[in-house]
């Protein structure tokens, strides 16, 4: 709890090279495409104080990979603690996307199963297991509207046991890609940021 209350208080480490986003932009699963989602991610980790670097949103559209997108690794969350060495192990069991490291931008956490409403952790990606494309990204992030998205579950936890819908980028599709169906199915339009080296 001490090191937690270091980390808030001081800011995020300057290292930071992964962060789930604290808020959506205010349009569901519409982001502005991928311009507008990687502008997101810049957007709320200047505002913490982060240095200036390049930010990819992990969402993956009709014509791009997801993996592609985030660079090489390593990646590091808000209090410095390693997320993946490489794009490879991010993609692999032994990766460190879990309801204690997939923090904001700002080192919070974010509302996961079990814990106070309201449930956050459906997490957009556009994403198959791999890193691929789904077909479900809200129209390549620009409906708010019709459709569906791929989403993952930040915390790895869900009310089915199957292995398939604990994973962090690809566990189940929304309910819709408005605020409303987002939420309605635990999620709040949120998604990962990575900083591309």
């Amino acid at each position: 709890m001490a090191a937690t209350a270091f980390w808030l208080e001081r800011g995020p480490d300057p290292a930071m090279s992964f962060f789930v986003t604290s808020a959506n932009p205010g349009r569901g699963g519409d982001l502005g495409g991928l311009p507008g989602a990687d502008a997101w991610c810049a957007t709320l980790a200047e505002t913490a104080g982060v240095p200036v670097k390049r930010w990819a949103a992990y969402l993956s559209t009709s014509a791009v990979d997801a993996r592609d997108r985030i660079g090489i690794g390593p990646w590091v969350n808000a209090t410095g603690e390693a997320i993946a060495a490489d794009v490879a192990a991010l993609h692999a069991a032994g990766n460190h996307v879990a309801r204690r490291t997939a923090l904001d931008e700002t080192g919070g956490r974010i509302n996961a199963r079990g814990e106070a409403p309201p449930l956050r952790h459906d997490i957009l990606t556009g994403s198959l297991p791999d890193g691929t494309r789904s077909p479900l990204t809200c129209s390549d992030w620009t409906s708010d509207d019709a459709g569906a998205a791929m989403v993952g579950h930040h915390d790895g936890a869900d009310l089915d046991d199957k292995p398939s819908e604990k994973s962090w980028n690809s566990a189940h599709p929304s309910k819709g890609c408005s605020a409303a169906a987002l939420r309605e199915g635990g999620g709040d339009g949120l998604f990962y940021c990575f900083a591309v080296k």
